[in-house]
């Protein structure tokens, strides 16, 4: 991505500077716009956030960060697929933090409903409810939504360019614009005549933007097609900006050290043999950590580890056991929500054979190949933040919170990010990169965090606990009762970003949970939070990411106690209810040649789990190689409604399921003393080329909306596992990681 001096070169800057001789195009569907980042000099007109024309071409300003999820790309191939420019005319750079730039699909989101049963109304609804996020300043790149956000909203803006740019030539011209056309960034005359885009913008400045219908699907030269990636040259060749990659003129460099039992705090230190060391510059007290500011980062590393500190005691158990434990005393206490309530679940059928279990997953880390880091300028009562983040706008305000600054003081600079998976999207990283930099005020300041304070110091995904009963009678499914208990992201998420507990039925703690697109006549799923201080937070696919592999075990063990092939069992249930979802099943038995029979040294299992509006179908195969188990092969489906970019889909469905996988085979995050455990890739460790599937993925689209991309992937793949080695060993795995049961390729 483009730093900040690469955009003065482009003669334009960001926020409260001129735009010189350029002009910005878009179309908000709300009658009260919010206010425009980009500022227009003298002469000049910003008519929206997202498109600028200058004499050097097309910019566009896309909201969502550019996390390996391909968004710059797709976002692009919207506005050109309107505009009329090739996807090489377009320099894409991340917007500035602004309430314009809110992602209006995620209000819409959390509307009580399952999802794969929302009427016309109710999505209509919560397409209206978006612009909800203008008022919270919702710049938020997670939860799957950027192409449910993107989709209208840049195709708009590119089509009111379009006509605008038309406009102006044929004001130029002595022509109708209904007699121009466009291609390629130029609008064309009908006697040939072309002018280039760039060629208008000073008669185009001058104009309304104008509103225009968007082309049929079946003009569309972009969209539905893979597109070469526009960020894959930066990234293969080195020169993509990540937020360690930022170097500013008298840069210093700094690393933190917070305390090892969370939320604890800190009576007190000696820096003395730190302060000793050569090129050692400051000593930082955070009042809850210590923080060196030297010369390098190398050094910097080593004299905070030099730094003696007393920690405090942790505000939870200090052993796994233990909070294990008052997981599972959260069974005990009234539901937070009963989402799904059909039928009548205190008794069976008379004859029903009954099915329970109880299930446990571990704490997890989001683990990001680039460790937490940014750098921060404090200067004159201003500050500049650089950093890889997914909520601009919350860095922002809590940034400046942190300095003491009104939000109009700071400017946050987006670079690539090298992971998120939602840690990214809290922002106590860039809060402690102010402090920092604080304490050497117009000098800038990078602060890195080790991968070890990085793994000790998460927001993690939460330990959860399932109990399960169920019933099958006739071969089929006729009762399944479930109780999840965990604690809360959602209201943990809340507290952090607006200072205020959450409240009410918690839909996150049971996604994945009581959605699940299974005609079962009496079907209870209920969610339980369990009162704990360890930090969670946002983990690639959240709820869905442990409900999957409960739900998904649990049909599985019904399936069997039934006398049922697990595919066909699932697929009876599903057909009627969401045919999609059973489209996915359909496509997974076909492409693997799924019979319910497997050789003595191979195992198969299938899951299915429908999240982020997109049901996802997963066959995944073990083979016993003397012993060992290795991971053979994996077929997936899913019915995205409508595939924007098909090759990117299937890239998102492989790396979703690998990062399943690796929490499947090897995640566990465990306590002692108070303390996480694990410190680094030996103790936490993930799939590797050699550990790997072949990987088969087939995109559909006959879903009535769009779904999400980024993490449906995640939620099948560890069912998935665990019932190919059930299927190889006879041992059911009701809990993870798999490495602790079952002898694993590592």
């Amino acid at each position: 991505m483009a730093s900040i001096g690469k955009i003065l070169r482009r003669t334009f800057l960001i926020g409260s500077a001129a735009i010189v001789g350029g002009v910005a195009f878009g179309v908000y569907y709300v009658n009260r716009p919010a206010k425009n980042p980009l500022k227009p000099g003298d002469g000049e007109a910003a008519l929206n956030p997202f498109i600028l024309i200058d004499q050097n071409g097309v910019t566009l300003f896309a909201p969502r960060a550019e996390m390996g999820q391909g968004v710059k790309t797709t976002w692009a191939a919207l506005i050109a697929e309107e505009l009329d420019v090739d996807l090489d005319q377009i320099t894409v750079l991340h917007g500035p933090a602004a309430a314009a730039y809110y992602n209006s699909a995620m209000i819409g989101e959390s509307l009580p409903n399952k999802g794969y049963d929302v009427s016309n109304f109710q999505h209509n609804l919560g397409e209206a409810l978006g612009v909800i996020g203008k008022v919270l300043s919702l710049q938020v790149t997670g939860g799957s939504t950027s192409m449910k956000d993107g989709f209208e909203r840049m195709r708009a803006a590119g089509a009111s360019a379009r006509e605008t740019l038309k406009q102006a030539a044929a004001d130029r011209l002595g022509l109708d614009r209904d007699q121009l056309q466009t291609a390629s960034g130029q609008v064309i005359a009908p006697d040939g005549t072309r002018i280039d885009y760039t060629d208008l913008v000073s008669d185009v400045a001058q104009l309304e933007p104008i509103e225009a219908p968007l082309r049929d699907p079946s003009e569309w030269r972009y969209l539905g097609r893979s597109q070469p990636r526009l960020d894959m040259v930066e990234k293969a060749t080195g020169t993509a900006e990540f937020a360690v990659d930022v170097r500013l003129p008298g840069m210093k460099f700094a690393s933190v050290r917070m305390n090892p039992k969370l939320g604890g705090p800190m009576n007190g230190y000696d820096d003395s043999a730190a302060k000793a060391m050569p090129g050692v510059e400051e000593i930082v007290n955070l009042e809850t950590g210590v923080a060196v500011i030297a010369t390098n980062t190398w050094l910097a590393n080593q004299a905070v580890e030099a730094i003696d500190v007393d920690w405090g005691e942790a505000p939870y158990p200090p052993e796994t056991d233990a909070i294990f434990a008052e997981i599972a005393r959260a069974f005990d206490t009234d539901a937070n929500s009963t989402m799904r309530d059909d039928g009548d679940v205190s008794t069976a059928p008379e004859g029903a054979i009954i099915v329970e279990a109880e299930y446990s997953l571990p704490y997890l880390a989001h683990a990001t190949m680039e460790p937490m880091n940014a750098t921060a300028l404090y200067s004159d009562g201003r500050l500049e933040f650089w950093g890889g983040n997914q909520a601009p706008t919350f860095m922002q305000m809590k940034v400046a919170e942190a300095a003491g600054l009104d939000t109009e003081a700071v400017e946050v600079h987006t670079t690539y990010l090298g992971g998120g998976f939602g840690r990214r999207a809290e922002f106590d990283f860039g809060v402690i990169a102010t402090k920092v930099a604080m304490a050497m005020p117009g000098v800038p300041v990078q602060t890195t965090w080790t991968r070890e304070e990085d793994m000790r110091h998460d927001f993690y995904r939460p330990g959860a606990m399932a109990r399960m009963r169920g019933a099958v009678k006739d071969g089929k499914a006729v009762l399944i009762d479930g109780k999840v208990a965990s604690q809360s992201c959602t209201q943990q998420a809340m507290q952090r970003m607006t200072g205020m507990p959450g409240a009410g039925p918690d839909k996150v703690l049971v996604e994945g949970f009581f959605n699940q697109p299974y005609a079962v006549p009496n079907y209870r799923m209920s969610g339980h939070i369990a009162d704990l201080s360890i930090p969670v937070g946002f983990w690639r696919s959240v709820g869905n990411s442990h409900n999957g592999f409960f739900h998904e075990t649990f049909i599985d063990e019904m399936a069997h106690a039934a006398g049922r092939d697990p595919l066909e069992f699932r697929l009876e249930l599903m057909r009627t209810e969401h045919a999609p979802s059973a489209g996915c099943l359909e496509a997974v038995r076909d492409m693997s040649g799924w019979t319910g029979k497997t050789p003595d040294d191979v195992g198969r299992g299938v899951a299915m789990t429908y999240s982020f509006g997109t049901p996802v179908a997963q066959v995944i195969e073990v083979v016993d190689e003397d012993g060992t188990i290795r991971i053979s092969k994996a077929w997936i489906a899913c019915d995205m409604g409508l595939a924007l970019d098909p090759e990117n889909v299937k890239a998102q469905m492989f790396g979703g399921m690998m990062y399943g996988l690796s929490a499947a085979c090897f995640g566990e995050i465990t306590f002692a003393d108070g303390e996480v455990e694990q410190f680094n890739f030996p103790d936490y460790d993930a799939m590797r080329m050699h550990t790997a599937p072949q990987v088969e993925v087939k995109v559909l689209e006959t879903n009535r909306f769009m779904g999400g991309a980024g993490e449906p992937g995640t939620p099948p793949s560890m069912p998935a596992l665990g019932n190919a080695l059930f299927d190889l060993t006879g041992e059911r795995a009701r809990s993870l990681p798999l490495s602790k049961q079952f002898n694993l390729l590592v």
